[in-house]
């Protein structure tokens, strides 16, 4: 029984780690990976933490640099690259919960992002 607690436990953190990207328009959306990696001891919950961190700062550092290019070009790149953006960062965090939520046994690591932490 204690193992079945344990597995809902780290499905639970894991998927609310990479399920707090939804909450990124507040800045407050990264304490909650970062609280996740610091309170909980189990290392697949917190390398989905660290992973969730290191794509809270990939989607603000692109959100950025569309919004200078929007800037530059009169928003003609936030036009073109704005949704592009925001349905491959809503993808990705559906992705990361699902894959959360069906294999609670391997971290999940997006691709195509940096990771400095």
């Amino acid at each position: 029984m204690q193992n079945s607690y344990e597995t809902d436990k780290r499905k639970l953190l894991s998927a609310v780690s990479h399920g707090s990207i939804f909450l990124s328009a507040t800045f407050v959306s990264i304490a909650i990976p970062l609280g996740i990696l610091f309170i909980s001891e189990d290392s697949v919950v917190k390398e989905n933490a660290k992973e969730a961190l290191n794509f809270h700062l990939n989607v603000w550092l692109y959100g950025l640099a569309i919004g200078a290019l929007s800037f530059i070009t009169l928003g003609l790149a936030g036009f073109i690259l704005g949704p592009l953006w925001l349905a491959l960062h809503w993808g990705f965090t559906i992705w990361a919960v699902y894959q959360c939520l069906k294999n609670p046994d391997v971290a999940v690591h997006y691709p195509f992002i940096f990771r400095p932490l």
